[in-house]
């Protein structure tokens, strides 16, 4: 969805040139423009924006703080463009055109973007609150524009062509830039205005990530946070795109891709949980090797608690019992303890109302090999605004708060690790 005014990606490139001459007269020649109309380009860039961008004075211009903040945004939205122009072209072995980016338009970026979400024109132009032949027309000029194929009718869908897949993370990112840039502006009008956009990860969403947002609200009350879940893959390609600021959770080690970072904050001790009544709990002291004799429900291979759950028994030379269940969501193991004498694997965080309910109950600690380490992932080349920022040292210090009180016991007998 788009926010804040449809800007004009020529006067962006002519703020910069401003910035980086120090004066509309060096600056012109660059965009290829005269100078007054580089002034009036400045001045109506200014008048959508609200905001002075540079002071004017007899020896040249000077950004103002609006300027200071926004050009440098400017400056990595038009370099990602630049980039993912260049991808689609490069796809089909066609050369770099320099200066081409300059030549297209935001509307016409927001458009692919809108159709790629949507997968066919009308939802697509619904969603953006344009007409369909004005989204369609919009693809089409892009299209002839950068002479690469962006997308193509399957059916009743349109799905992007490769060349528009590898165009579009760049031009997703390109986006985000300028959305941050247009925050940065609005919290110099109002205290505490811009948006955060935050992935939750299991680990994170029963206490610490309430317990942050709790904090962050009281203290930032015009801010705006967006929390979205998902599946780990699908909200790291988010992330990667620009769509999340940061992922929140569990991390995998090691890092899934290059172009993240993952900032390890506390460890996390996993448990047995099993219901209330469970006859393990009235045996104290068991033997390790009795957690073989019941039913464990846990999630498919590839997912991190289940390498865990598999090297817990490892560790000790015991296979693992075999799984007549794999679920990884949360509220059916819920349900299915409930229902049996089943053991899952969980953080306490997890199952900390059940806990209080007196329905579900530790049963013991995985031990050293399941730990995991908590944290949050961004992006390599993450620039956060301010409010983004503060909301990470929120993050960070109810985290330190939260690790200082996690346990390290292991109540079984004779439950040591192999060496």
């Amino acid at each position: 969805m788009e926010r804040g005014p449809e800007l004009n990606l020529r006067h962006l490139h002519a703020a910069v040139a401003v910035a980086a001459s120090g004066g509309i007269g060096a600056a012109a020649p660059q965009v290829n423009l005269s100078q007054p109309a580089l002034t009036q380009a400045i001045a109506r860039l200014e008048a959508q924006l609200g905001q002075r961008l540079f002071d004017r004075q007899p020896g040249g211009v000077t950004p103002t703080e609006a300027g200071r903040l926004l050009v440098p945004r400017i400056e990595r939205a038009l370099a990602y463009l630049t980039r993912g122009v260049r991808a689609a072209r490069r796809s089909l072995r066609l050369p770099a055109l320099p200066g081409l980016e300059r030549r297209v338009s935001l509307s016409q970026l927001r458009a692919l973007a809108a159709v790629d979400a949507a997968g066919n024109y009308s939802l697509a132009a619904a969603r953006s609150g344009v007409s369909q032949p004005a989204i369609y027309r919009a693809v089409q000029q892009l299209s002839a524009l950068i002479e690469v194929p962006l997308c193509v009718r399957r059916g009743k869908t349109v799905q992007s062509t490769p060349a528009a897949v590898r165009m579009l993370r760049f031009v997703r990112l390109a986006l985000s830039e300028l959305d941050a840039g247009m925050d940065e502006l609005a919290a110099l009008r109002s205290k505490d205005a811009g948006r955060v956009a935050i992935g939750a990860l299991p680990l994170a969403r029963a206490v610490l990530l309430p317990r942050v947002l709790a904090r962050f609200a009281r203290a930032h009350p015009g801010a705006t946070v967006s929390v979205v879940e998902g599946p780990y893959a699908e909200m790291l390609a988010h992330l990667r795109e620009g769509g999340l600021d940061l992922l929140v959770g569990a991390l995998r080690d090691p890092a899934p891709v290059g172009d993240v970072v993952q900032a390890g904050l506390f460890d996390d001790d996993p448990v047995i949980v099993g219901r209330a009544d469970h006859p393990l709990l009235r045996e104290p002291g068991f033997a390790f090797e009795r957690l073989l004799d019941y039913p464990w429900v846990i999630a498919a291979t590839g997912a991190p608690v289940r390498a865990r759950w598999e090297r817990m028994f490892g560790e000790r030379g015991l296979e693992p019992p075999r799984l007549r269940i794999e679920c990884g969501s949360v509220l059916i193991i819920r349900g299915l303890m409930l229902e049996d004498d089943w053991l899952t694997l969980m953080s306490r965080d997890q199952f900390l109302f059940e806990r209080r309910a007196g329905v579900l109950r530790e049963i013991g600690v995985a031990g050293p090999g399941g730990r995991r380490r908590i944290g949050m992932t961004t992006r390599a080349d993450w620039r956060p605004t301010r409010l983004q920022a503060t909301f990470v040292e929120t993050f960070r210090a109810v985290c330190a708060e939260y690790g200082a009180g996690a346990g390290r016991e292991w109540p079984f007998r004779h439950a040591a690790p192999k060496a």
